[in-house]
């Protein structure tokens, strides 16, 4: 076979990887927040479940699939990215559909968890099938495309599910799904290569599983409950979670074959890339799930309306994201993140001086949103690259799960503080003062990635 009949096959093999990955990244990223519009729906269709009980259709989802990501990538690196991969895809699409058809809210959050198992596969597994099948001087660029098509879904979720929900009903956020995913199936299974992690044991530190899980969970409970069971009241979790994770770090250290290996935090690459992503994702995040509301509660937007009218910085995100990938291939992600991080500062600022409780689209919320959208274009896709920059094949799902783990911890703090922050205000003026200080919160978090990355990231790290 001639070289270029080779480079051939492997460029197809990356193309329908990266196809197939980032179309199933889109379904579960969209996922994380596109039934926040259906809850009213929901209410109206359960109505003798209470808010408690049905904030668990969105919370039941997001704790699963943050407390199976460190069992998920070990599972991925040993038995095969693809099974792991194409297993985890047939349990969420049955639990999408036992979800759209769930007769009772308590079927509906049983679903959900079902939902979050198959989703916990799909992010460390699906990244290490892209790296493995991307040579090694283009994986930048796919990973710009696949973390830009996942940030691009959660970010758009409210305005499809709005959507969703006013043409077909709540049900239609889940039962959306199940094409998708049954296409993703049958394409994943002819046309995705199986890997495994090499040296990877099929013995593993059976107590850290569950110490992980549940650690990870208590703690992330805590941060998206914390607004209904009160300070006190998290005090318990908080206590449970770090007791575990203190147990599961020690095993992790002493174990033979720990679940996740934290001799990859002596990657300084892998330890501040982590850091950073905790910055950017709090920051981010909380901009993105208050805004909405404040276009809700001060202006009197539509939930349709104040989704679109925020969209035009994740597209912005998308775009970036694909052409910064390229471009980090060559220069590598350091100078990206840095200048992401300042965007996200300048888009903060704006909004703090020009956001006001009256209307005024253009300076107080599309210019910012523009730079909140170089923000995120210059950091999601990049922070991805600058973690995964120096992992060994071997470790790429427990490295994956271990990077996705920090991001959806981090998502619920930046949502839980922002939430926090504003509070149930009613009067347009204390809900502005409010979502200023979450502006100043998240100006100083980006801020705190630039010159993370300025100090301590690795300046010739390009790969």
């Amino acid at each position: 076979m001639s070289k270029s009949s080779v480079t051939s096959k492997i460029d197809r093999v990356a193309m329908r990887t990266l196809c197939i990955t980032s179309l199933v990244g889109f379904m579960v990223a969209m996922e994380i927040t596109i039934i926040s519009v259906a809850r009213e729906d929901m209410a109206a269709a359960f109505p003798s479940a209470s808010a408690a009980t049905l904030s668990w259709t969105i919370t039941a989802y997001n704790i699963g699939v943050a407390s199976l990501l460190l069992p998920a990538g070990w599972l991925a690196d040993r038995y095969g990215r693809k099974r792991i991969f194409l297993w985890g895809l047939a349990t969420f699409l049955i639990g999408s559909l036992l979800s759209g058809l769930a007769p009772t809210s308590g079927l509906l959050i049983a679903a959900r968890v079902l939902q979050s198992i198959g989703g916990a596969a799909q992010f460390p597994a699906g990244l290490a099938l892209l790296l493995m099948a991307v040579p090694a001087e283009r994986r930048q660029s796919a990973i710009g495309i696949w973390a830009a098509v996942s940030g691009l879904a959660a970010a758009l979720a409210p305005s499809v599910g709005a959507l969703l929900v006013d043409v077909f009903g709540w049900r239609a956020v889940f039962l959306v799904n199940v094409p998708v995913a049954a296409f993703a199936f049958v394409a994943g299974r002819f046309w995705l290569s199986e890997s495994r992690g090499e040296g990877v044991s099929n013995r593993v530190d059976l107590v850290s599983v569950p110490m992980a899980s549940l650690g990870i969970g208590a703690l992330l409970f805590a941060m998206v409950q914390g607004k209904q069971i009160g300070l006190v009241g998290s005090l318990i979790p908080i206590s449970v979670g770090l007791l575990m994770l203190t147990i599961f770090v020690r095993r992790s250290l002493t174990h033979q074959e720990p679940l996740f290996d934290l001799r990859l935090f002596q990657l300084r690459s892998f330890t501040v890339a982590n850091i950073g992503s905790v910055f950017f994702i709090v920051a981010f995040f909380g901009w993105l799930i208050v805004l909405p509301e404040f276009l809700q509660r001060a202006w009197g937007w539509s939930v349709l309306k104040s989704g679109f009218a925020i969209a035009p910085g994740p597209v912005i995100s998308a775009i970036l994201s694909a052409t910064n990938g390229r471009l980090a291939d060559r220069i590598g992600n350091r100078p990206i993140v840095i200048i992401g991080g300042a965007a996200g500062f300048i888009a903060c600022l704006l909004h703090f001086v020009f956001t006001s409780s009256a209307p005024s689209y253009m300076t107080g919320i599309f210019i910012p949103g523009v730079f909140m959208g170089v923000a995120a274009g210059c950091s999601f896709a990049m922070l991805i690259g600058a973690a995964m920059s120096e992992i060994p094949p071997a470790r790429f799902g427990m490295g994956g799960a271990g990077r996705t783990t920090v991001f959806q911890l981090s998502t619920a703090l930046g949502v839980g503080l922002a939430i926090t922050i504003v509070g149930d205000n009613q009067s347009a003026g204390t809900l502005l003062y409010s979502m200023q200080r979450v502006w100043i919160i998240s100006a100083v978090l980006f801020c705190a990635q630039s010159v993370l990355f300025v100090l301590f990231y690795p300046p010739k790290l390009r790969r």
